[in-house]
């Protein structure tokens, strides 16, 4: 189980609530979340024990490659998925409960009003054949929040504005088409965030975004969860929109969370060797140019994952128990977790018992001896 609940948070300082999970604060608690897609005979086990838990005016990133169970984690919260998708563990929205064990018409209830999500396409998320002012009072009214219609049409055109479209009245009356792909994105937030819901789900924001539009949406993104104080949970594989708005971040590999911790930590002293190579792989400013660095290899295919670490076949540090035994969240200074088998076993015998003095400083790297990844012993030596 990956979990994100540290033995430290328990004596945690008053101005340190909103870190880890176990604080009382948390507006949203995974535990133990599981997410598994069955069809045609073929099981695929996409969020494998997740923990974590989102605070109120907070921004945690999920971090990772496409395929690493980052998007399913998000939507399965809002149980967005069809009668193939099987859900284990809890989601607790404070004051609901569990939503797993809640029925379809009690989350048509949460959907909008609680939970809200920024979808990845706005083009496809957004009715083409309705004005975008129509979609925006819809949802005002299906969730009651302005049931009077002249109130919501109001309603619309100061939420138009508060996303920062120049000229609302004429994006009210305009169809999807008629916009670009940054008013769009700004237009679908306008909808999100309408019923001022309690979590803010954003999957990829800026994907299809150029870099100037994208940076306008990052700050546009961050001045309303200042106003709002919603606790957000959002999805991306870009390092930089993670360091630009992120609180905390969770780095995830193969549907489970392998680091954790405050943003600036995270990416500025990375503990496991996963995100230490997606560190690697971002061009640098300055460095003659070359062969880019990349992670060798490629994620494990959907519902075949090697024994042991998942990230074991890429991992250039890593040893025979790699390969064998699926390391667990080890508790870090600073709220910190990582799951390594480098940072509890003696680095002088990698393959020994766990060292006796705790966690050790995976900077250090494996020894010297360590067995090629890709298991020729021969090439290694």
């Amino acid at each position: 189980m990956t979990t994100l609940t540290t033995a430290s948070d328990a004596g945690a300082t008053a101005d340190a609530t909103t870190s880890t999970g176990g604080n009382s604060d948390a507006t949203l608690r995974l535990r133990d979340l599981h997410t598994t897609f069955s069809s045609r005979g073929l099981t695929v086990h996409a969020v494998r024990g997740v923990d974590l838990d989102l605070h109120p005016g907070e921004i945690t990133v999920l971090l990772g490659e496409s395929g690493s169970g980052k998007s399913v984690t998000a939507k399965s919260i809002m149980r967005l998925y069809g009668a193939n998708a099987t859900f284990a563990g809890t989601v607790e929205l404070d004051g609901r409960g569990d939503l797993l064990a809640v029925g379809p018409k009690e989350m048509l209830s949460v959907r909008g009003p609680e939970i809200a999500l920024i979808p990845q396409d706005p083009s496809s998320a957004l009715d083409p054949l309705r004005r975008i002012g129509a979609q925006i009072v819809e949802v005002l009214r299906q969730h009651k929040a302005v049931p009077a219609k002249a109130a919501a049409k109001a309603r619309a055109l100061d939420l138009l504005g508060q996303v920062g479209i120049p000229d609302p009245a004429r994006v009210y009356r305009s169809f999807p088409h008629e916009l670009s792909g940054g008013m769009r994105q700004r237009a679908v937030i306008a909808i999100a965030v309408s019923c001022d819901p309690r979590v803010l789900i954003a999957d990829e924001p800026t994907t299809a975004l150029d870099v100037t539009v994208q940076a306008q949406i990052l700050a546009l993104f961050r001045s309303l969860i200042g106003r709002m104080g919603s606790a957000v949970l959002l999805v991306t594989h870009d390092v930089g929109v993670a360091e630009e708005v992120g609180d905390r971040i969770g780095v995830m590999y193969a549907g489970r969370i392998v680091e954790y911790g405050p943003a600036a930590d995270v990416l500025g002293a990375p503990q496991h060797p996963y995100t230490r190579a997606l560190l690697d792989s971002i061009p640098t400013p300055g460095v003659e140019r070359g062969r880019l660095r990349s992670i060798t290899g490629q994620p494990p295919v959907s519902g075949e994952l090697p024994p042991g670490c998942a990230f074991a076949p890429r991992c250039p540090e890593a040893h025979k128990r790699c390969r064998v035994t699926d390391p667990v969240l080890v508790d870090l200074p600073g709220r910190r977790l990582a799951a390594c088998h480098l940072l509890t076993t003696n680095p002088d015998n990698p393959d020994g018992p766990a060292h006796p003095g705790g966690p050790v400083d995976a900077a250090a790297g494996p020894a010297t001896d360590a067995p090629d990844p890709t298991g020729n012993e021969e090439s290694a030596a």
